[in-house]
């Protein structure tokens, strides 16, 4: 059931310049998935009441964005005046009438920061009756943080920036992690009194604290188990250093879900993917988009999946794939290139330097080497030989084949696109297919051979072929040409 009680209000207006990116910080992709959807994703995980996402730069991407991740979310546009506390005031004029609980801020750019810590600080604020409850951290280095200085009770007295703070505050290691929770109606009363009447000309959401303090009202601090759920996103290093955390968090998930992970170092599984019991991921391997993995597969070396299927005990390995669907039982690599709209039936074989694309392939067929599949469906039990093409394109349009089961093709075949092979078929080697074969027929492209006797020694004089050629001629005179 919702917490009718909870808003929860996403700060996303920020420009993000240390990005230094055409995308939107928040647009960043973590696991698979942009910045901000993680924390969206949270606030979905807490079934606030209502969710208002405050946006500004690049607004109509995020916007996009936030609606196909949390379509219930109210969008505001922040105004011309800078800074979060009118951002925040912003967002509590547009909570709907009728709303009177409380108020939960929390940053877009804080992606790792989970729904069970925001959980416990909702319930530590009940708990305590304060006005205001607020995440914090210590931290062992806290130069450069807002430090939260606690009153002799331990309640918080007030917050500090580094550049103002004293000496003594600046000893402090408890830091301010931007997130907090109000109650909405002391909420309501000191955003009206915040001024832009400082350095930055901004109203500051931090003020908030003081003015809250100075009206004799209690204000709790909770330090977060671990700082790096707080830490934010601000340039590539840092997305960088979570997008690995966050892997690694994926990638245990999964391992004591009985998944095998040989090389967690080299290996990236995004947040959708879905990972059966006993499947194995070997080193070099990526799991990308919305993968599925069935159980006793084993995937990798050096593999990446993206929006694939993979079948029971199915075996991939060295493959680039995308939008693929291997069967059960099937074998994809070394060396093989799956582009979209592949499909491999179970106990099938794409095999070494093959590269498919809008390709069906039945049951127990295999494509085992040097070949292009595009545009094309084969019945079951057929092999395709090796070096063969499907020239699906005329240089206008794409066509496509239809290979029938039990078919045995020659090596180096070339199937020019639209032709139909029906079940059974024989084909010769190197065969140029332009027109359909009947089911149990023999196709074959008829151009005799041709020997020139003593060509070589005639047009190649003196190089080590004509000599060769020469010797062997002493040696049997009777050779045939």
């Amino acid at each position: 059931m919702a917490d009718t009680k909870l808003a929860i209000v996403v700060l996303a207006a920020g420009q993000g310049t240390r990005m230094k990116s055409a995308t939107p910080k928040l647009l960043h992709p973590l696991a698979g998935v942009p910045m901000v959807g993680h924390v969206l994703a949270t606030a979905r995980a807490l079934d606030a009441q209502h969710v208002v996402a405050v946006v500004r730069h690049e607004r109509d991407r995020l916007v996009e964005v936030i609606s196909a991740e949390l379509p219930e979310s109210i969008i505001v546009d922040q105004d011309e005046i800078p800074g979060t506390g009118r951002a925040v005031e912003q967002a509590v004029a547009a909570i709907p009438d009728g709303f009177d609980g409380d108020v939960l801020v929390i940053n877009g750019d804080v992606p790792l920061l989970d729904a069970d810590t925001l959980a416990t600080l909702v319930a530590r604020h009940r708990a305590d009756g304060a006005a205001a409850t607020l995440l914090s951290a210590i931290l062992d280095d806290a130069t450069g943080y807002g430090r939260v200085i606690r009153t002799a009770n331990g309640t918080v007295d007030y917050i500090v920036e580094q550049k103002d703070a004293s000496d003594a505050e600046r000893a402090v290691a408890e830091i301010n992690a931007g997130v907090y929770l109000f109650a909405l109606g002391s909420l309501r009363q000191q955003l009206a009194r915040l001024t832009t009447n400082n350095a930055q000309g901004e109203k500051y959401l931090t003020d908030v604290v003081g003015l809250l303090r100075a009206d004799g009202l209690d204000v709790s601090a909770l330090p977060v188990s671990e700082p790096w759920l707080v830490e934010g996103v601000n340039d590539r290093a840092q997305l960088s250093a979570q997008a690995s955390r966050l892997n690694s968090m994926i990638i245990r998930g999964w391992q004591m879900a009985g998944v095998t992970v040989q090389d967690p170092s080299s290996t990236w599984i995004d947040v959708k993917a879905t990972l059966a019991p006993d499947v194995t991921v070997k080193p070099g391997t990526q799991i990308l988009g919305a993968t599925a993995i069935a159980t006793g597969a084993v995937v990798g070396p050096d593999t990446t999946l993206v929006d694939c299927e993979i079948g029971e005990n199915a075996e991939v390995k060295r493959t680039d794939a995308t939008l693929a669907v291997i069967g059960a039982g099937a074998s994809v690599g070394p060396f093989s290139y799956l582009r979209p709209g592949t499909m491999l039936g179970a106990d099938g074989k794409i095999g070494t330097f093959v590269e498919t694309k809008n390709a069906k392939i039945g049951a127990g067929s295999k494509v085992p080497h040097l070949s292009y599949v595009g545009d094309a469906e084969i019945g079951e039990g057929s092999n395709i030989g090796a070096g063969s093409i499907f020239a699906n394109y005329d240089g206008v349009k794409k066509h496509s084949s239809v290979v029938g089961s039990h078919v045995r093709t020659g090596s180096h075949g070339v199937f020019v696109a639209p032709v139909r092979i029906g079940d059974g078929v024989y084909t010769g080697a190197g065969t140029v297919v332009r027109k359909d074969i009947p089911a149990g027929a023999l196709a074959i492209s008829v151009a005799p051979q041709r020997n020139m006797p003593g060509w070589v020694e005639k047009n190649r004089p003196g190089s080590a072929a004509a000599e060769a050629a020469a010797a062997a001629q002493t040696t049997n005179p009777h050779q045939e040409n």
